[in-house]
């Protein structure tokens, strides 16, 4: 690929995540949802970040690692825990992050 084809591709690509982020934006008040469907995006971040986190929690190396060796597994059940027992969200993370050092460090 020349270096002209490559930045075409970046301008495209560009153009073409602005329209897909702006559409909702820019003619959003035109557009009239039905409930339901509004009620069910309530839901869509929340499952965006587990399709992030659980994979990672729970795969080692491409292969599925359920168990006390897994150093992430823990610290997402430690940091669970701790979430729903103190209600904070930066302490959970503060928390979680230690308690991972901490079992990847082996101290």
């Amino acid at each position: 690929m020349s270096d002209a084809e490559v930045w075409l591709v970046i301008v495209l690509l560009a153009i073409a995540t602005f329209i897909a982020r702006c559409a909702f934006w820019l003619v959003g008040h035109h557009i009239h949802l039905p409930r339901r469907v509004q009620e069910a995006l309530r839901y869509a971040p929340a499952c965006a970040l587990a399709a992030i986190i659980v994979p990672d929690l729970f795969l080692t190396n491409g292969q599925i690692a359920i168990g006390m060796d897994n150093p992430r597994l823990v610290a997402g059940i430690a940091t669970t825990v701790f979430f729903l027992l103190k209600r904070n969200m930066l302490l959970a993370i503060i928390f979680g992050m230690a308690v991972y050092t901490y079992i990847r460090l082996g101290l």
